[in-house]
């Protein structure tokens, strides 16, 4: 297992959890912290003992505080590069933007338990995450247009997607920092919980997915989910799905899934993410998110 010095990864029955490990800093946001976590999903990705995966914070003032704004080349987020002229140069490309890519093409169900203030990347690393669960002392900003700046890590293509555009433009243009109870009303968040509920409300949430569905159709099932609700056409979606239904319905996992039905008892589900994944897929194309 990597060594991590900014983030804490483990796995238990099935669930890794994501700690974001610098409390001290209000667990915000550095180049380090960026390619751990890149490094943590990796590593989910490649086990298939791993069923879902828990992102939260260290401490209980904060989730993500935000990027790290210190001068130190360790921490660096924004790309310095002053020499930059092209700005297809990849030092161009936005720190958080590499971890939201790279979460967005996870192929485990993902949850983000919001222990405290969630704000910039911290709010905008939860967006291709498949449910946000907040603590009632969770805080979210997006913050972008107060600093300065614009909102980053893809956030233009998944906030509206997830909360609508009028809801997305009035968080983004105002820039305030919000409660848990207008997240839960915005459609940011699935649940607020008291501080004490969160990380178990997380784990059912995972534990029931963990013990009741193929891996194989999940991992189909998000990028089904994520990318075809995005699709210019629903023939687009109509081709997929009947891919995945001719090729799954033909598979181990859907014999396992009628068996256990019939018999009353839990699934045991033979194929793997690793292995056994359809021919078919990727049927997209897209960028590395490296």
């Amino acid at each position: 297992m990597a060594d991590y010095t900014q983030i804490l990864y483990a796995v238990q029955d099935g669930i890794a959890t994501i700690t974001l490990n610098r409390p001290e800093k209000m667990n915000a946001y550095t180049g380090t912290m960026q390619q751990e976590m890149c490094a943590a999903f990796d590593a989910a990705d490649d086990d298939d003992d791993v069923r879902a995966i828990i992102v939260t914070g260290s401490g209980d003032r904060a989730f993500c505080a935000g990027a790290d704004l210190t001068p130190d080349d360790d921490r660096q987020v924004f790309a310095s590069g002053d020499d930059i002229t092209d700005l297809s140069d990849s030092r161009v490309r936005d720190g958080g933007g590499r971890l939201t890519l790279r979460i967005f093409q996870c192929k485990k169900p993902v949850i983000a338990a919001v222990n405290g203030a969630a704000v910039g990347i911290g709010a905008t690393m939860q967006l291709p995450m498949d449910f946000r669960l907040a603590s009632t002392n969770a805080r979210f900003g997006f913050v972008f247009a107060r600093r300065g700046i614009v909102p980053e890590a893809a956030s233009s293509w998944f906030l509206p997607r997830l909360v609508g555009m009028q809801q997305a433009m009035e968080w983004c243009m105002t820039g305030r920092v919000f409660k848990a109870d207008e997240a839960l009303a915005g459609g940011l968040v699935r649940s607020v919980h008291a501080p004490e509920d969160l990380l178990p409300a997380a784990t059912a949430l995972a534990r029931e997915i963990a013990d009741n569905t193929a891996p194989v159709s999940i991992a189909l099932t998000r990028a089904m989910l994520w990318r075809n609700s995005a699709a210019e056409h629903p023939m687009m979606a109509h081709r997929v799905d009947s891919r995945a239904i001719f090729t799954r319905a033909r598979a181990s996992d859907a014999k396992e899934g009628i068996a256990s039905f019939l018999e009353k008892r839990a699934p045991v589900y033979p194929d793997k993410v690793s292995t056994d994944m359809p021919d078919f897929f990727p049927w997209w194309e897209e960028p590395d998110y490296q």
